[in-house]
């Protein structure tokens, strides 16, 4: 009865004293915080149910590269297509963030206008570095030859005015108290438009240098994600960064080393096949058979004469393009990573987990991309910089002509190099 009492009596008056009873009875009762989990989570190697996230992400990334593989052996134009359909899966998560249910059923049909500067976008940009590709595909047809370079003409001015013309639409669909949330749409479409597809879609551009310069980058993202991931998994005890609780100093360096030591291999392995190697100069179809150029060429290293004669190899041979290779995978273990770190923030920003659930154990889409959008742009920067001979190429200068003379200035200049031709072979029989 007593307990019954005591369980039932009415709070005490709210006097000096009872408040500070009651400040030390509910300290009492605070539970202590858990080490494994300071800085915001936990770490993996506390996680006690580590082993089924872990066997889980493992079976989700055999199906990604069991389907990935099948489509890097179909070619240029399905790898492109598959780019394509990740950033619009992409932009559909991020634009998923920012919409709230009841703005949008007061504005119907206004998520429309992120779509139509998304596809805007995605004009200019693979306009711009399809265009050549494009030329080279319909030389045979003589009408479409016309409007192909019609279209590449006026290309720029194309999309500037779709660009206004969204524009024009999104002010007409301002309504009043809504404005606030509707130029928060409008700057974060223009947001994902810079920092996801504009960086991603230079992996097309990689693509028809060579798929070599597709695959190798993104499988060094791959390798040190899952070195890391596992480091950390049987190692980590040190957190590396409050943004990702989960990743640990020793997932970070052993997941460096890795990716290094990766990326000098798998060049070598890469660079004996001729069908990734070859850039594709047009949009056709199938596999390409081209001479290696000279960073595909074995070069012999000799090692040095005070090595002990048992040993018996005398040099290796290394193919140029590992050397490259190494660069690389600095960027994908060091500054790659970054791209995830970012991707974290804006997820603890919005209070999220993960962008998606498309992806069992892994999140969506972003989740897996981000570090490969950083790592895209850089690759191409890489190899415009360091790689590419810094000369005027055939292609170049077609492309200039392309670009800057009308069908007629074209066969006039068709002419002129075929007299020039002839007047050769009577010089030189």
């Amino acid at each position: 009865m007593n307990m019954m009492q005591k369980q039932h009596s009415p709070p005490l008056p709210s006097t000096p004293t009872n408040r500070i009873r009651q400040r030390r009875r509910a300290k009492s009762l605070e539970v202590l915080p858990d080490p494994s989990k300071l800085n915001g989570g936990s770490l993996l190697v506390h996680d006690q149910n580590k082993y089924r996230s872990m066997w889980i992400r493992t079976h989700s990334s055999l199906w990604m590269l069991g389907g990935f593989i099948l489509i890097l052996y179909l070619g240029h134009l399905y790898i492109c297509a598959m780019v394509v359909v990740i950033q619009i899966l992409m932009a559909s998560e991020l634009f998923q963030l920012r919409r709230r249910v009841h703005e949008d059923k007061q504005l119907p049909g206004f998520w429309l206008i992120n779509w139509y500067f998304f596809f805007t976008a995605m004009l200019y940009v693979y306009g711009r570095i399809l265009s050549q590709h494009l030329v080279n595909t319909v030389t045979s047809d003589q009408f479409f030859y016309r409007l192909v370079n019609s279209l590449i003409k006026y290309h720029m001015v194309i999309c500037y005015f779709l660009y206004i013309a969204g524009m024009v639409w999104f002010i007409l669909t301002l309504k009043k108290k809504m404005y606030k949330y509707q130029f928060g749409q409008y700057a974060w479409t223009h947001m994902i438009l810079i920092v996801v597809f504009t960086q991603s879609s230079f992996t097309v551009a990689n693509i028809f240098e060579g798929i070599f310069w597709f695959v190798l980058p993104a499988f060094l993202i791959a390798t040190n994600d899952v070195a890391a991931y596992f480091f950390g998994f049987f190692f980590g005890r040190t957190p590396l960064i409050k943004l990702s609780p989960k990743k640990t100093w020793e997932g970070f360096i052993g997941g460096s080393v890795a990716t290094v030591v990766s990326a000098f291999l798998l060049a070598n392995i890469l660079g004996q096949f001729q069908w990734l190697t070859c850039p594709r100069k047009d949009l056709s179809t199938g596999w390409l058979h081209c001479d290696p150029g000279p960073l595909f060429k074995p070069e012999y290293y000799f090692f040095p004469i005070w090595l002990p004669e048992w040993i018996p190899w005398k040099g290796v041979s290394v193919l140029p393009v590992q050397w490259h290779a190494l660069c690389l995978g600095l960027f994908a273990s060091i500054i790659a990573p970054f791209g995830g770190f970012f991707a974290s923030g804006l997820k603890r920003a919005f209070k999220i987990k993960d962008f998606g659930d498309s992806i069992p154990g892994h999140g969506g889409f972003t989740d897996r991309m981000d570090c490969q959008m950083v790592m895209a742009i850089f690759a191409y920067i890489y190899f415009q910089s360091f790689v590419l001979p810094q000369t005027n190429s055939v292609e170049m200068i077609l492309d200039q002509i392309v670009r800057n003379l009308s069908f007629e200035e074209q066969e006039r200049l068709y002419m002129m190099l075929g007299q020039i031709f002839k007047g050769q072979q009577f010089v030189h029989p």
